[in-house]
């Protein structure tokens, strides 16, 4: 099993949700966390917000609690595609600490929820000072890029169906609930194919009882059936974060 996930699919709906937090604040000795969160304010994360732009200057950075955020390339006369994923094990806005002030993609709401802000100013003098945020820090930018760089030779390699099940794996990984919405329009742009091609995917994953959708509305029913369709990237993802961040 992931060690991002928050809930298991089999458990009984009835029972006493997760508490969930951002993984990067919780594993930072006591009193920089303390001080971290006195500096960040809650946020709610809106499906659909652009929080930063390609090539423009960082003002905030996220830490993500309950919602997950798309990090997608632009390329003028095509859509957006995503090459990378953010929930509450990371944060937007980590490549500060590299010295670098502007964002490389853009960060887009992809699952609605909560997250911890910050300015990008506070956090560079926390930078400064604080040797376990740097070194936090540090730790899951290796991971983010071995993230993006997988999944852009995934995208290139492995067919849509695999691609679509190893994409819900690490959505469901982030949404701390076995339903989440999202429409094939939205699937297609992120994956960068065709809608007809999710649409035949899905109802592949769908007539096999891995996933029911409606409307617009994805519930994971068997999610070791998705495992067992995906290509090996999502299983390789995960051990890259319990490498460098468990």
């Amino acid at each position: 099993m992931s060690s991002l996930r928050a809930r298991d699919s089999d458990s009984d709906e009835n029972a006493m949700p997760v508490q969930v937090a951002n993984r990067l604040i919780e594993g930072l000795p006591r009193a920089h966390r303390s001080r971290i969160l006195r500096l960040c304010e809650p946020v709610d994360l809106v499906f659909g917000a652009v929080l930063c732009e390609a090539n423009q200057r960082l003002r905030h950075v996220y830490f993500p609690v309950t919602g997950f955020i798309s990090l997608v390339a632009t390329v003028k006369a095509h859509p957006p595609l995503e090459i990378g994923l953010i929930g509450n094990e990371g944060m937007l806005g980590a490549t500060l600490a590299l010295g670098v002030s502007g964002a490389r993609l853009r960060g887009i709401v992809q699952g609605s929820g909560t997250a911890l802000r910050m300015t990008a100013a506070q956090l560079r003098l926390e930078l400064l000072s604080c040797p376990s945020l740097r070194r936090t820090l540090n730790h899951y930018l290796f991971v983010l890029l071995a993230q993006q760089s997988r999944t852009i030779a995934c995208t290139r390699f492995h067919e849509i169906k695999s691609r679509l099940a190893r994409w819900l794996l690490m959505t469901h990984d982030r949404a701390h609930a076995d339903h989440f919405h999202l429409t094939h329009e939205y699937l297609a742009e992120m994956l960068g194919v065709q809608r007809s091609a999710v649409t035949i995917a899905a109802g592949a994953f769908q007539k096999n009882k891995l996933i029911s959708y409606a409307r617009g509305e994805i519930h994971v029913m068997n999610r070791k059936g998705l495992e067992s369709a995906s290509c090996e990237c999502y299983q390789a993802t995960i051990d890259d974060h319990q490498r460098q961040l468990a």
